[in-house]
């Protein structure tokens, strides 16, 4: 059977709940809601898993804090031996508008130091990861809070709309692939 890692990338804390660093948490929440599954905390985060179309999903919201993320993505990788190609990384992107989505096979951080961690720790920037566009609404020198920031209310409506779709993508990647994934929701 095969088996695929979903990380979405957060903050653990109240604090942090809803931020816009912490849209990977509420993407793979979105996932857990749908099919009904239930977060367990385990070693290095929080865990849940459920079968679809013959698959297992594995849904890990690491509780390292974001930018220590690739040591609980690395554990997870080992201790459930699933291939690089089968890894999902869920992240915020201050570089596309609100509430579009990318999906891609590699590609930089971006500056973004979750993504920073899981390249060191696993060694390469060839990992898929879908990355949800947060908008880049601030002024100058005032990124960190923007992204630690909570959502608008108008944010939180479109959220309301975007987040069914996104939990969408998660399935799409493990049953259609990576590449008819990218096809079908890039740019949405």
């Amino acid at each position: 059977m095969k088996k695929f890692l979903i990380v979405g990338l957060g903050n653990i804390g109240n604090a942090y709940a809803n931020t816009r660093h912490n849209i990977g948490f509420k993407i793979v929440d979105e996932v857990a809601n749908e099919y009904k599954v239930s977060f367990e905390t385990e070693k290095l985060g929080d865990v849940a898993s459920f079968r679809y179309k013959g698959r297992t999903f594995i849904l890990l919201k690491p509780n390292t804090y974001m930018n220590l993320s690739g040591k609980a993505v690395k554990y997870w990788m080992d201790k459930e031996k699933i291939p690089i190609e089968n890894i999902l990384i869920v992240t915020d992107d201050l570089n596309i508008d609100f509430g579009t989505i990318r999906i891609k096979a590699k590609g930089s951080d971006g500056g973004h130091n979750g993504l920073k961690d899981i390249q060191e720790k696993l060694g390469t920037n060839k990992y898929p990861r879908f990355r949800f566009g947060v908008g880049s609404n601030y002024s100058k020198g005032r990124q960190v809070d923007y992204v630690l920031g909570e959502w608008s209310k108008e944010e939180i409506s479109s959220l309301i709309e975007r987040l069914p779709t996104s939990s969408k993508v998660i399935t799409s990647f493990g049953t259609a692939g990576l590449a008819n994934t990218m096809n079908t929701f890039n740019g949405k």
